[in-house]
């Protein structure tokens, strides 16, 4: 049932991506070809996300970790679907390198979560009253 889901998400990610650069390829008369559609938004979503975190505040930097965490949780999902693809000559299975590249996902996404539950431990442990120390009062 999962991976009915995940073949179904992944023709649907297809067709839009697909439809995408067909559609930028009909509007400039076939000047872009569709991989550098494709490749440019890429690079769009980098320089986005690239001054979308910089430009976080400090206090927000805790719950930006949060949502890094969920982010490569989904990440590790994904990866556990490209490394449990059996291998064989069938249509179904996946290539040998699909498979090292699920696991490469799922160690680098495995020490994201890690590193960011690390992270936002320290930070939340500055807001502990030291030992010995009367937590503060609001008036």
């Amino acid at each position: 049932m999962a991976r009915q889901a995940a073949d179904a998400a992944q023709a649907y990610a297809d067709q839009i991506a697909s439809t995408a650069g067909a559609a930028a390829h009909a509007a400039t008369g076939g000047a872009i070809d569709p991989f550098v559609f494709r490749f440019a938004i890429f690079v769009l979503a980098i320089f986005v996300g690239y001054y979308v975190v910089w430009s976080v505040t400090p206090a927000l930097h805790t719950p930006l970790m949060s949502v890094t965490n969920a982010i490569s949780s989904v990440i590790v999902v994904g990866a556990l679907l490209s490394v449990g693809v059996a291998l064989g000559d069938t249509f179904e299975s996946g290539p040998l390198w699909a498979r090292g590249l699920g696991f490469l996902a799922l160690i680098l996404a495995s020490i994201n979560i890690f590193g960011g539950f690390l992270v936002t431990q320290r930070m939340l442990a500055m807001y502990k009253p030291k030992d010995g120390a009367a937590p503060a009062r609001k008036h």
